[in-house]
């Protein structure tokens, strides 16, 4: 570029001379004219540099002049002139020959239609073809410009230069660069990594290299990843130079994925592991980073062999464990943020990097929580005591239910043993019903305490859900957390004075309820029964009760036995037949008269005998 910079100025003076020249000539063609001017001329100004030459060394150089000026430049040379007119279809240009040159009025017009010329300009040209009949030279600036761009892109390559362009447009794999001329820019050449949007990249000016280039087929192939991948090994070698491990350096995030950050420290990638950047919890480092964010971070391992290098955030802070214990002593209420749930529990944020676990049996003193969800929800604030902490495992032990008094406590105060309680039924099981108290505290009549007298197989038979009742206190179980009551207490035990009621020896009547291999069931009162056991049901042997009675049957029978606290009647239907028979023997043997013979003495003595044998 210097030599064709020195080139043009020689060419701009050879112009002044023979601008000159030209005027020599016509001067010959008036000498005594000319000759006068230049006498008065000089006795204007006095002696000239030239006076003192000599006369033949002045016409020497005339005569050069005068032959410079027919002087021809060869076609497809690039010469220097300067604008001397402008008409509606050329730009005349003045390049120091006999005539003037013509450039196209087009090439000096811009997409408006404005002239972007004026007179006096001097502008760079190439000679594109003589016409020696009218001696004209017409001349072309656009490929002037594009030859010395030409020039500029082989020094460029030669010397392993750069060059600046505009992006134009977008091409099939790549895109179209102007920089004089245009060039190819290859999408894998555009940058150090793949663009996500190329059309951000159109309108842009850069710096590329040159890779290749054909002038015959006008073909550039340039590359701006070159250029970034020198700035990229400067600036790492820089950074490797200073960098050491414990430094705290800035950086700015280059890239996210799940398991942390890479940070451009400067030409070197450092990566910030998820488990790095908070004493917290983080779920995702997007939560708090975005590509292209200023960070500070501390060098916590360097790797120079392979260049890799841990970078660390949270080290920039205090391990807020090593305060722990001071900060949440046992006993202590705390209030923290609910983070995540598991089956087991919630786990909840004191501080940032500190975070305690609520078991999902501390969370209520009555209720059985299945699942904290049920109790808590993530984001949720909430109270809690500090029932353990271990600093050096990182694990605190925190209570819900602790924060409010165990209702068991005064349970038994506020209902002692006795007690008669209204509640409304919360659920029925196969072994009873569950009756609500106090909140979160349910009180179990188990099927057993419904009834004195009657058989039950399900409480459903008699109660359902929702139902208010009334109950006694049978038990309070603290240690267990058990509150047992009792419906059928409310009324005395019938059986207490059932030996009262039905003394052995009585007849009493009654209406079959039921009839088994050993016996039927003979109901006496409500909830009251008696059994006849099958070998008191007659004195003839019968296999099977069901062969003489059947349910429903209202039967007489004698009471054999009472036993109150096994609540069991012993009857007979066979002691009542024998006493009745006896009674009618008796009631004969009674009736009959004075023996009027032997036989009838001797058969009255044998029934008196068996009388009193029964």
């Amino acid at each position: 570029m210097v030599d064709e910079t020195n080139k043009d100025e020689t060419q701009n003076e050879a112009q002044a001379e023979v601008s000159d020249g030209s005027g020599a000539e016509q001067a010959n063609t008036e000498k005594e004219p000319q000759s006068e001017e230049l006498k008065a001329d000089q006795s204007l100004t006095g002696p000239s540099e030239d006076s003192s030459r000599d006369p033949g060394d002045s016409m020497e150089s005339v005569m050069d002049m005068y032959e410079e000026s027919f002087k021809r430049f060869a076609e497809g040379e690039v010469v220097t002139g300067r604008i001397i007119s402008i008409d509606k279809d050329h730009v005349l240009v003045d390049i120091g020959y006999k005539s003037e040159g013509q450039v196209r009025i087009q090439e000096f017009t811009d997409q408006s239609g404005n002239v972007r010329a004026k007179v006096g300009d001097v502008i760079e040209v190439m000679v594109e073809w003589w016409d020696d009949e009218d001696e004209r030279v017409l001349l072309s600036k656009d490929k002037a410009a594009n030859i010395k761009v030409w020039e500029a892109v082989k020094k460029s390559y030669d010397e392993e230069g750069t060059v600046k362009g505009t992006i134009t447009n977008r091409v099939k794999g790549g895109f179209s660069v102007d920089i004089g001329v245009p060039g190819f820019l290859p999408g894998s050449q555009a940058d150090l990594r793949p663009i996500r949007n190329l059309d951000d990249m159109v309108g842009k000016e850069f710096d590329f290299k040159i890779l290749k280039y054909n002038r015959k087929r006008s073909n550039i192939v340039l590359s701006r990843r070159a250029i970034l991948e020198n700035e990229l090994e400067e600036k790492r070698s820089a950074t490797l130079a200073t960098i050491h491990e414990g430094k705290v350096v800035e950086g700015i995030v280059k890239n996210i994925t799940e398991y942390g950050v890479f940070v451009d420290l400067g030409g070197v990638d450092g990566l910030l592991h998820i488990t790095d950047i908070s004493w917290g919890r983080v779920k995702h480092p997007s939560e708090l980073f975005s590509i292209g964010d200023p960070i500070t971070v501390k060098i916590l391992n360097l790797d120079l062999e392979n260049e890799r290098v841990s970078l660390g955030m949270k080290q920039l802070n205090e391990d807020p464990w090593t305060t722990a214990s001071e900060k949440y002593a046992l006993g202590s209420r705390v209030t923290g943020r609910v983070v995540s749930l598991t089956d087991y529990g919630a786990f909840i944020e004191l501080e940032e990097g500190i975070e305690g676990l609520i078991h999902v049996s501390e969370m209520s003193w009555t209720r059985k929580v299945r699942h904290p969800s049920k109790v808590v929800s993530v984001g949720e604030e909430v109270d809690a005591v500090v029932l353990d902490i271990k600093p050096e495992s990182r694990r605190i032990s925190l209570g819900m239910k602790q924060v409010v008094p165990n209702p068991w406590d005064v349970i038994s105060e506020k209902y002692p043993i006795g007690t008669t309680i209204e509640g409304k039924i919360k659920n029925i099981t196969d072994f009873g019903l569950f009756i609500g108290i106090d909140e979160g505290i349910d009180g179990l009549v188990h099927i057993s305490d419904i009834s004195w007298t009657r058989r039950i197989k399900h409480p459903s038979e008699l109660f359902k859900k929702g139902d208010v009742i009334q109950a006694i206190v049978l038990d309070i179980e603290k240690e267990n957390e058990r509150f047992s009551l009792g419906i059928k207490q409310l009324q005395d035990d019938p059986w207490a004075s059932v030996a009262e009621r039905y003394k052995v020896g009585k007849e009493i009547t009654g209406t079959i309820t039921n009839l088994t291999d050993f016996g039927i069931f003979v109901e006496l009162e409500e909830g009251i029964e008696g059994l006849v056991h099958v070998s008191e049901i007659s004195k003839e042997k019968i296999k099977t009760p069901t062969e003489k009675f059947k349910i429903g049957d209202v039967i007489s029978a004698r009471v054999m036995n009472i036993n109150s606290d096994e609540r069991r009647i012993g009857l007979s239907i066979k002691r009542l037949e024998i006493e009745d028979e006896q009674n009618l023997l008796s009631e004969y043997v009674n009736n009959m008269g004075q023996a009027t013979s032997t036989f009838g003495e001797i058969l009255r003595e044998n029934l008196q005998e068996k009388l009193n044998e029964d």
